[in-house]
C-alpha cells in the first residue's frame, strides 16, 4: 500500500470513528450553538488530538503507556462519567442566553461583541476539556492497534508509516467535527431561544444519562 492510499485509508477510519453521534458529538453541537462555530472546532479540534495520540501510541507499540492507561480504566471511567454528569446538569441548569448574547444584532444595528469574547476566551478552556474527556477511555488504543495492524503488518511498520496512519485518523476527525460545525452554524440564527432552549435541555439530559453510564462502567 503507498503512503497516499495508506494516508486516506486511516482517514476515512478517522471519520467513521467521529461521525457516530456521542457525548463528544452532543458536546460539540451545544458548544456551537452557544459559543458559536470558534467553540465548537476547539471541541473537535481536542477529540482529534486526543484519537491522534492514541493512534500514535497503538502505532509506535507504546506498550508501557498503554498497560499504565488500560491499568487505570475504571478510575478514567469514573472520571470522564462525572465530568459529564456534571456538563449535564449544569446545561440542564442553565438559562436560555438571549439571541443577542449569540452574537444576533441588537436593536441599532450592531454585532453583540459578548459572543466572539467569550469564543476566544473559552476556546481553549474547550479544547482541553474535550481532550482530556477523550483521553479517559484508554480502551481507544486497542481499537487503533487493531485497525493499524489491518492496515500495516507490524512488522511493515515505521515511524513513517505509523506518522502517516495518524496524520490520516487525525485529518479524518477534523474534516468530520468542521462539517458538524458549520452545518450547526449554519442553522444556529434559523434557530429562536425556545427552540435553542430545548435542545439545551435535550443535551443536558443526554450528557448526565452517558455520565451515568460511564460512573456505571467504572464501579
Amino acid at each position: 500500500m503507498s503512503m497516499t492510499s495508506l494516508f486516506f485509508t486511516a482517514a476515512g477510519v478517522g471519520l467513521a470513528i467521529a461521525a457516530p453521534v456521542g457525548p463528544m458529538g452532543m458536546l460539540c453541537i451545544r458548544r456551537t450553538l452557544t459559543g458559536g462555530p470558534r467553540a465548537g472546532l476547539a471541541i473537535g479540534l481536542g477529540i482529534a488530538t486526543g484519537d491522534a495520540l492514541y493512534g500514535l501510541i497503538a502505532a509506535l507499540g507504546l506498550v508501557s503507556i498503554s498497560q499504565f492507561m488500560l491499568a487505570y480504566d475504571r478510575p478514567l471511567h469514573l472520571l470522564a462519567g462525572l465530568f459529564l454528569l456534571y456538563l449535564g446538569v449544569r446545561t440542564l441548569l442553565q438559562k436560555a442566553p438571549a439571541d443577542t448574547a449569540n452574537g444576533e444584532p441588537d436593536g441599532n444595528g450592531n454585532g453583540n461583541s459578548k459572543l466572539a469574547q467569550v469564543g476566544r476566551a473559552g476556546a481553549l478552556r474547550a479544547y482541553a476539556s474535550s481532550l482530556l474527556l477523550t483521553l479517559t477511555n484508554p480502551q481507544t488504543v486497542i481499537m487503533f492497534a487493531a485497525l493499524f495492524t489491518t492496515l500495516a503488518p507490524r512488522g511493515a511498520f515505521s515511524s513513517t508509516i505509523a506518522l502517516t496512519t495518524v496524520g490520516g485518523v487525525f485529518c479524518g476527525s477534523i474534516a468530520w467535527w468542521c462539517f458538524l460545525v458549520t452545518v450547526v452554524s449554519l442553522a444556529r440564527h434559523a434557530i429562536g431561544s425556545k427552540l435553542r432552549l430545548a435542545i439545551d435541555r435535550f443535551v443536558g439530559i443526554m450528557l448526565a444519562a452517558f455520565g451515568v453510564v460511564e460512573i456505571r462502567r467504572a464501579l
